[in-house]
């Protein structure tokens, strides 16, 4: 689910961006940070972005594509139940990072949220997008409630997220997405 293009300058400055934010958090990554894991002089990183906030609006950006290709991805299993499956899966595919690191898109907009800004309402229309998705997956399978189905499935991915970072424990994560499953399945 993270992988970003790490071409040219600016591409790298972002992919680093992204990768330390995930793992330090938006307030502890400087941009002298970025700069250096992206192997781009610290001056250079003005040149593309001329504050730190126009740096994690193009990290938020990057999350955006990367959400809207996996779920473009899931669109091509043939039933809404194989897709709102998928959905999870794409959480489990990276259990290991993260039960080490958190959920990159449930602590960007977690941390952001804090700031009750511009910052907070950008970070917040990456997990809208998940939760409009499968709101039109649950609407797909004509099932009552689509919306707080849709709710109930991202709030178990994203609690057994939290849980998995928590106790670093990477197999909680695909047991309650297992069970999310099964969930699915009955409701089916």
């Amino acid at each position: 689910m993270t992988n970003f293009q790490r071409g040219g300058k600016r591409e790298r400055l972002v992919a680093s961006a992204a990768e330390l934010m995930h793992r330090r958090g938006v307030q502890r990554t400087t941009l002298a940070d970025v700069a250096a894991a992206a192997d781009v002089p610290l001056g250079n990183v003005y040149y593309y972005y001329k504050t730190r906030e126009d740096l994690v609006n193009a990290v938020i950006e990057q999350w955006r594509g990367v959400l809207r290709d996996g779920l473009g991805r899931l669109e091509e299993r043939r039933t809404p139940q194989a897709r709102l499956k998928g959905l999870a899966e794409l959480w489990t595919s990276q259990a290991e990072s993260v039960a080490a690191d958190g959920c990159p898109l449930g602590g960007l907009s977690c941390e952001l949220n804090k700031g009750h800004d511009a910052l907070a309402a950008h970070a917040q229309e990456l997990l809208a997008m998940v939760l409009d998705w499968a709101e039109g997956q649950f609407r797909a399978l004509r099932l009552r409630d689509p919306r707080g189905l849709a709710v109930h499935l991202f709030s178990g991915i994203q609690g057994a997220a939290l849980l998995a970072n928590t106790f670093g424990d990477a197999p909680l994560l695909r047991a309650e997405v297992r069970r999310l499953d099964r969930w699915i399945d009955e409701l089916v």
